[in-house]
């Protein structure tokens, strides 16, 4: 970027205000909401298409890799035509790739459903993180915790939203198009407070994570571990190992989910009090004695009580790290937020596959004990990344 676009671009940057910040947190609202809208379509398209476990499985792969494909692009993208305009198409995407995933008719349709939608939600994960980046810069201050909160908020309603449709007798096509119709009033509403930018002009499309960047992309996926087995083993491990009844076995990660987003939408305050260090290290910590207490403990209760440790120790690392990866200086601030983020989601996605092959040579309690050490790890690591 030459001296001049720099100029332009920190006389831009000095006007954000209130609106862009809204429209950030907006932002990352969709993106909440977008992703989980898909989880109570699951069964429906299983059952609609006699689909077994396995096959299904082998189905939301091309979820992921649409997700993976898209991401490492998005940085690029965002910086030659700007935060708004791709966060815009990308969103109205998910608005047609929705009622294709409640709709289709094959495995083939649904497979390029669940691709278009993976492509989307990734994009649009990249270039609200690049946005809010460089949102908080202006600002001057933590936010990114409160940013990732509105997300975790979208998510519950999303959810929960098409599930409460669809229990009150909506076909899924309809619920869907009521999503739809929610992003794009949200779109219309706050979209031209996004920005027009990104955070550079030209670069190449990829280049390899390299120092820092790669490093804070590891302790991600990590956290993204952390997070994928809560979303897939707790239930497993609170029915099986703690005798819970089936119908409660989504206590564990609702108390997960809610402790999460709570941390979230409080963590800018607690961010500035504690500082990016101790919330990495207290948040590592914290994680890790959930999981070690869930394990070690053989109560129902306790477990529960671990998991909801595990949502506030994880709740603000995240963003500490993606605010860790706009003060670097090793990569450009859009390619280094698209190598993390594909970094992270492939803890997501490959992370409980690995517990699961733990689990099946030893046990899912000494597979979760695997991942309260590997947080130990995010623990020590505070202060690496956080210095300048």
């Amino acid at each position: 970027m030459n001296i001049t676009l720099q100029v332009e671009h920190q006389a831009v940057q000095s006007r954000l205000g209130v609106p862009e910040q809204i429209a950030t947190r907006v932002a990352f609202f969709i993106a909440g909401v977008g992703m989980a809208s898909w989880a109570p379509l699951v069964p429906y398209a299983k059952s609609r298409m006699g689909l077994e476990e396995g096959a299904l499985g082998l189905l939301l792969l091309f979820l992921g890799a649409g997700s993976m494909i898209t991401m490492p692009l998005t940085g690029i993208l965002a910086g030659r035509f700007g935060c708004r305009i791709v966060i815009a198409i990308a969103s109205l995407f998910i608005c047609v790739a929705l009622p294709a995933l409640a709709t289709a008719p094959n495995t083939i349709t649904l497979a390029i459903a669940l691709f278009l939608f993976g492509a989307s939600v990734g994009t649009v994960d990249v270039a609200v993180n690049i946005q809010a980046i460089i949102v908080e810069k202006a600002s001057g201050r933590s936010m990114m915790s409160g940013f990732h909160g509105l997300f975790s908020l979208g998510g519950i309603i999303g959810a929960g939203g098409v599930t409460g449709l669809l229990a009150l007798g909506l076909s899924p096509l309809v619920a869907t198009l009521v999503v739809g119709a929610l992003i794009l009033a949200l779109l219309i509403g706050f979209g031209k407070n996004l920005l027009d930018y990104g955070s550079e002009t030209k670069e190449p499309l990829f280049v390899v994570p390299r120092g820092k960047v790669l490093f804070i992309g590891i302790l991600c996926f990590i956290v993204f571990m952390a997070v994928g087995s809560m979303l897939d083993w707790s239930a497993l491990f609170l029915t099986t190992l703690r005798g819970l009844d089936s119908a409660l076995g989504g206590l564990g990660y609702a108390a997960f989910a809610i402790a999460m987003t709570a941390g979230r939408l409080t963590g800018d305050r607690i961010v500035n009090a504690l500082g990016n260090y101790r919330v990495i290290l207290f948040g590592g910590l914290c994680t890790s004695v959930g999981f070690l207490m869930a394990v070690l403990i053989p109560s129902p209760f306790t477990s529960v009580l671990g998991f909801t440790l595990v949502g506030i120790g994880a709740s603000n690392i995240v963003p500490v790290l993606f605010t860790a990866a706009g003060n670097q200086k090793a990569m450009p601030i859009g390619l280094a937020v698209s190598a993390i983020t594909t970094i992270g989601y492939a803890g997501i996605l490959t992370g409980p596959a690995f517990i699961g092959l733990l689990a099946r040579v030893s046990n899912l309690g000494a597979a979760l004990s695997v991942v309260a050490g590997l947080l130990l790890l995010v623990a020590a690591s505070a202060k690496a990344v956080t210095r300048g």
